[in-house]
């Protein structure tokens, strides 16, 4: 109690201090003193020759530098410039490290993990690094460190504000070994099989396998194709969901990516368009960070010259182009992950049978600091080979194994040391095909759809990756562990992944959607995409002969349901007395099928969506069970739809057996309830947007609960276009309706007939300080699916820039 009252204290004071500070005009002071200079001379420490950053008129910095070191130097010199705060949230994330500032509050991530265990499969990753990598790793740290130890006290209004909570520390200085661990995150963001694999371990349990098949159908047979050519309830209890399921980049229905490359064949232009916009979660700042990285000039000393979308903390370009190729990539979403269940022998907690034989776990000691305490929390993580146990987060290292549940052990490709650094590195600077494949055949984790395309006219794709063949089974549900029955024998090797160059179609889409068919002699997943923005985007494509960059953009912009194309013949057959309902009916009759802002009856049928798949399964699931599955439920109901005497379509809890019409008319009825309460009586002015809006959340203090400080970080809501699984994909939770949780994050076109005319834009805005004007200054423009130019020659940079700042080397180091 002592301790909560000196929290709320510590609140009111920052909140009267904010006022006072407000009040007395102090308020402009403490917020601009954060932002960086973009104009002028700046001597500083560490650099080989002078560097000159151009910054155009959306605040993106194009560099250019005479050699690599410099060029790398001054990117993690003005990552940290705009981005800090980030770089220092997203790196206690990826170490475990955030409870050390935020408290107990975070203490259930850090415990979880520090016990998977990023930080030290990146400690192992930092040591096998090639000599190029370290360089350019040690360059971007150094850069980054140059403006940190020169801006202390005004890096940014977080550590302003936390430190008027008693929250003091001094960021250490940025390291390679920082870099890597972010890494370690993003690919546990998009390496997501875990969560569906418990789906059907707790739908087993319930109601048996062959609930499984139904309610997690595999992917329809006449969907496109990428490359055409049980445990107990006490085991399932005993996982720290919260933690399990945890994200950076954004969780829930709809996480994944769009990207698409079109052939010269089927443009206007006679050359190869490429269109990528990743789906990950909403935030603020924005996940991405475009830049411009150019050697000057470009030679093998110095190969660099490229442009795109960055990762605050990572050096090099993850989407973009340079001047031969360029480049897009989706979630290809591999099942990568295992969960394998550990048999411990009873006379020793600590060893665990495999094939006859107790063999000793490895224990890792882990300490955790949490801000206000004064001795860390002690974490004892138990390895095997199979990796940590993870539901012993639950019950704690003093704990012994006699409380009624099984140990699971965590298998995961990236928790093995990877070379995903030299993958950037080569992509970046790749000039054709097969230096593109050369580059991706190092890309270890996450596995990803990579588009292609290059100024001679080709097109191609590529499936990188480390993805596991095992001995037995598919990964899809917790195996034994101790039998050896199911381990992980190899990996596919790279040149049997995926892959098409050219193809016939003279088209490739991607769009989280199954890579390949039956016939692919590998493994890849049961889990992909229904499929439902592929079959969109390709419909848009056969149906336009001579394919434009607008067109692209109207594509990208297509807010129009599958899902209710599916649906909808269902719902236009029913009639009803009752006048509310037949009203109803007749508004989705004449809905024109797209889920836009003014759309009264998009708003009508994305309420009518979850209605329907609550009564249809809720009875059968019950609520817990229910919110793991209403994404995938949704799914099954498409096919479910045909048959009207499905036995899932009766409640279970009545004396009566309702058909599949009583509950669908029954879905309608409670979504007129539903928005008559929230939108009015008057069915004509319901509109989408006034319940889909978009908020963008500083990830740490725009979520504090304290509203004041909550409007320095956060901005919107703003009403949006498009909902789950659009080809413009603002999902939202079903949980937790209708707010949007997952957004077209970066939106890119790159044109190869003439790369000038390429045009990108992502969330929010390049800067992560509050009030600066490029801190929300795209988000109207990425609302209404416009785009900025990817600028690229030197002389259109100049002529666009709104400052130019120099750096030149100190005085010191010529000496």
């Amino acid at each position: 109690m002592r301790k909560l009252l000196g929290t709320i204290l510590k609140i009111i004071g920052v909140l009267i201090l904010l006022v006072v500070i407000v009040a007395a005009g102090g308020g402009y002071f403490v917020i601009r003193r954060s932002f960086p200079a973009v104009n002028g001379t700046i001597e500083v420490a560490g650099l080989q020759s002078q560097v000159e950053v151009y910054r155009d008129s959306w605040g993106i910095p194009h560099i250019y530098a005479s050699n690599p070191h410099d060029l790398f130097f001054t990117q993690g010199y003005v990552h940290a410039q705009d981005r800090f705060w980030q770089m220092e949230f997203w790196r206690r994330i990826g170490s475990g490290r955030l409870a050390e500032i935020l408290g107990e509050s975070a203490l259930e991530n850090d415990r979880f993990i520090r016990t998977v265990g990023w930080h030290r499969t990146a400690a192992q990753e930092l040591e096998q690094l090639d000599d190029e990598s370290r360089a350019v790793l040690e360059a971007y740290a150094e850069g980054g460190n140059a403006y940190v130890s020169t801006h202390r006290g005004r890096l940014g209004l977080e550590f302003t504000i936390l430190g008027l909570t008693g929250v003091k520390f001094d960021p250490e200085p940025w390291t390679p070994l920082d870099t890597l661990t972010w890494a370690k995150v993003m690919a546990w963001d998009l390496s997501g099989n875990r969560s569906d694999e418990l789906l059907r371990a707790h739908i087993a349990a319930r109601l048996g396998t062959s609930a499984v098949e139904v309610l997690m159908p595999p992917y329809p047979d006449d969907y496109p194709v990428i490359v055409p050519h049980p445990l107990t309830g006490a085991t399932l209890g005993a996982l720290p969901e919260a933690a399990f399921d945890f994200h950076v980049l954004g969780k829930g229905e709809g996480v994944g990516s769009n990207n698409w490359v079109i052939a010269g064949s089927r443009t206007e232009t006679g050359m190869p368009l490429l269109a990528n916009d990743p789906h990950l979660g909403i935030q603020m700042p924005s996940i991405w960070y475009e830049i411009g990285l150019h050697c000057e000039p470009v030679g093998p000393d110095c190969p660099i010259n490229v442009g795109g979308a960055s990762f605050a903390g990572v050096p090099g370009v993850i989407i973009g182009h340079n001047d031969r190729i360029a480049w897009g990539v989706t979630n290809l979403g591999p099942d990568v992950q295992d969960l394998f269940i550990e048999r411990i022998n009873p006379e020793n907690p600590n060893q665990y049978e495999y094939q006859g034989e107790w063999l000793d776990m490895e224990i890792v000691r882990e300490e955790i600091r949490v801000a206000g305490e004064e001795e860390p929390v002690v974490v004892d993580v138990r390895i095997t080979r199979h990796g940590p146990i993870i539901n012993d987060v639950a019950g704690g290292p003093e704990e012994d194994w006699a409380f009624g549940w099984q140990p699971l052990a965590f298998s995961w490709t990236a928790l093995q040391p990877g070379t995903m650094v030299h993958s950037i590195l080569l992509l970046d600077r790749a000039s054709n095909w097969e230096e593109f494949r050369d580059a991706l055949s190092y890309w270890d984790v996450p596995s990803q759809n990579f588009v292609y395309a290059d100024v001679e006219g080709n097109i191609g794709y590529q499936s990188p990756g480390r993805i596991p063949i095992r001995a037995s089974g598919d990964g899809s549900m917790p195996v034994p562990g101790w039998s050896g029955e199911y381990e992980w024998v190899d990996y596919i090797p790279f040149d049997e992944l995926p892959r098409a160059f050219n193809p016939p179609e003279g088209y490739i889409v991607t769009a989280n959607n199954a890579v390949v068919g039956p016939d692919y002699p590998h493994f890849l997943t049961n889990d992909w995409a229904p499929g439902y923005r592929a079959r969109r985007i390709v419909e848009l494509i056969e149906a336009d002969p001579s394919i434009s960059l607008a067109d692209i953009q109207v594509m990208q912009g297509n807010s129009s349901p599958i899902w209710a194309e599916d649906v909808l013949p269902y719902i236009r057959a029913l009639s009803s007395d009752e006048p509310r309902l037949a009203e109803a009916l007749n508004l989705l009759r004449d809905w024109d099928g797209r889920a836009m802002r003014d759309s009264a009856g998009g708003a009508l049928f994305e309420a009518f969506r979850l209605h329907l798949i609550d009564l249809t399964f809720g009875d059968e699931l019950g609520e817990r069970l229910l919110r793991r599955a209403r994404s995938t439920a949704g799914v099954a109901l498409v096919g479910l739809l045909a048959d009207e005497a499905s036995p899932w379509f009766d409640d279970v809890s009545t004396p009566q057996v309702e058909t599949r019409d009583d509950i669908l008319l029954q879905a309608l009825e409670e979504a007129v309830e539903e928005l008559t309460e929230t939108l009015g009586r008057n069915m004509s002015r319901w509109r989408w947007g006034d319940i889909h809006t978009a908020t963008f959340e500083n990830q740490s203090l725009g979520q504090s609960g304290i509203g004041l400080i909550e409007a320095l970080f956060n901005r919107g809501p703003v009403e949006v276009d498009g909902t789950i699984a659009t080809v413009n994909n603002t999902g939202y939770s079903a949980n937790r309706p209708y707010g949007v949780v997952i957004v077209p994050s970066y939106r890119q076109i790159v044109d190869l007939g003439d790369l000038t005319r390429s045009v990108s834009m992502h969330t929010t805005g390049q800067s992560g300080h509050p009030y600066h004007p490029h801190y929300g200054d795209m988000i109207d423009p990425w609302r209404n699916i416009e785009y900025h130019p990817m600028l690229w020659g030197r002389a259109d940079v100049e002529t666009d820039a709104e400052g130019v700042l120099v750096l030149v080397k100190t005085t010191t180091d010529w000496e």
